[in-house]
């Protein structure tokens, strides 16, 4: 991934592979400024009012279309913004019984995908945690068969815009991607766990 995104590696990047990341879990983040940092961070974005990282709701997403007006969003919308690594992501759908049924969701291409991120510093009494979340949109047609929300990714030819690299911009970003980028398969509800793990989790599941 540094060589991937040109960024300087830190020591304490979370183990890989994880097949089942969760929200507060650390996860790997890229971000740009004074050269390209891949760093840990909190998933999980906590607003400088919070008195504790349990204050509040966890933000775990920030909705372009109102990351911009939000007290909680704006300022890293406007200096913060990062890249969040990933091979894919899940998403559910509900049965006929309210059972939630788990979706891998990831390039057709293979490629990583790199997630539109805003990040920010936490810091309160001592305790100091840097923590992000992913920004998201209304999804595709394609993607709307399972969920109406799908996250912003964006292409390698963006990434200095995105990271406050190449000038203003970055808000036109913010939108889905073409039909054909991603491709979903249904997966075992095995990964509705949090302690499940491996790559069996990604696996198509049989019929």
């Amino acid at each position: 991934m540094a060589q991937l995104f040109d960024a300087a590696p830190a020591n304490d990047l979370p183990h890989v592979p994880n097949y089942n990341v969760c929200p507060t879990n650390a996860v790997h983040v890229i971000t740009g400024g004074d050269g390209r940092r891949l760093q840990a961070m909190r998933w999980g974005f906590l607003p400088f009012w919070y008195k504790s990282p349990t204050d509040g709701p966890l933000l775990i997403n920030a909705r372009a279309e109102t990351i911009a007006e939000k007290p909680a969003f704006r300022a890293a919308c406007r200096e913060r913004r990062c890249l969040i690594p990933a091979t894919g992501f899940y998403e559910w759908t509900k049965d006929a019984d309210g059972k939630r049924l788990p979706w891998y969701i990831h390039r057709r291409d293979g490629a990583p995908i790199a997630f539109a991120g805003i990040w920010q510093h936490w810091e309160r009494e001592g305790e100091a945690i840097t923590t992000c979340a992913v920004v998201t949109t209304q999804a595709n047609t394609s993607m709307a068969a399972i969920h109406h929300r799908m996250p912003v990714s964006i292409e390698p030819d963006d990434w200095p815009l995105w990271l406050g690299e190449a000038g203003k911009g970055a808000a036109r970003l913010m939108t889905a991607p073409p039909e054909e980028t991603f491709q979903f398969h249904r997966v075992d509800p095995a990964v509705n766990s949090n302690r499940a793990l491996g790559p069996e989790l990604i696996e198509p599941l049989e019929a």
